[in-house]
Order: C-alpha cells, then structure tokens, then sequence
C-alpha cells in the first residue's frame, strides 16, 4: 500500500526552560498556550498545527523523541498576513532583535518574503509573507 502525507500536525522542540519559550512564542508570535496530556505538558498553537514544548532534562521515558534533540537546533519558517516591515517593526517593539531581512525567498507554496530572528533557545525563526511584493 502507498500512502501520501497530508500535512504536519506538530512538531517537538526541545527547550531550556518551557516557560520562557512558551512565553516567547506567546508574546512575540501571538500563539496559544495549551497544557495537555497526563504530565501536563505544554505546547503552543497556531493555526491547525501545534508545538510541543519538550524539557531538556526529560528522559526518553517521559517524550519519545529524536536521538539528537537538543535546545537550539531547529530552523522554522511560519506564514503570516503582514508585511515584512510590519514583522520587523511588531520585533522592535518586543526587544527582538532582527537578524536578517526582509528578504526574498522560496516557499512551499511560491515566493516569500522573510525575516528572520532567534528564539530564547537561539533556533533560527523565520517570519514570512507571500503577499508582500518587493
């Protein structure tokens, strides 16, 4: 039997600490918190997708995860409906700083336009728009 991937539920970044990821994501990036689960996990929503947001001391008992999961190894692109000078001024006004950008990229669906910053852990954050025309 062949199958086809639909699309990508979520995804599980290991953190140094969850709270202030969580926090982060909240605050810069508007996402929803959710606590879920029997040990009370934490993730973070948007959209149809969600962010599981896995301690770093936990034990491959506690989340089955990847073997080399640490803080700070992800690269992650997320879509928004502003433009690029709206990201980089709403990342001002939070204190992040702008790493790269706005500049024009590829995505799944066609061109972007992206900034980029760093998360507390240090993943690369990419912020893009494919209606902003440059």
């Amino acid at each position: 039997m062949r199958f086809a991937v639909d699309r990508l539920d979520h995804l599980v970044m290991t953190c140094n600490d969850v709270e202030t990821m969580a926090s982060w994501y909240q605050r810069v990036l508007g996402m929803e918190r959710e606590n879920f689960g029997p040990h009370n996990r934490t993730s973070i929503r948007f959209g149809g997708q969600k962010i599981n947001l896995r301690p770093r001391d936990a034990t491959q008992e506690d989340w089955f995860t990847g073997r080399g999961a640490a803080p700070g190894g992800n690269d992650l692109c997320f879509i928004v409906t502003v433009m690029a000078d709206d990201v980089v001024a709403h990342l001002k006004e939070c204190g992040v700083a702008v790493e790269a950008g706005p500049l024009a990229k590829a995505g799944a669906l066609g061109p972007i336009i992206s900034v980029y910053c760093r998360d507390p852990d240090g993943n690369l954050i990419e912020i893009s728009s494919y209606g902003d025309k440059r």
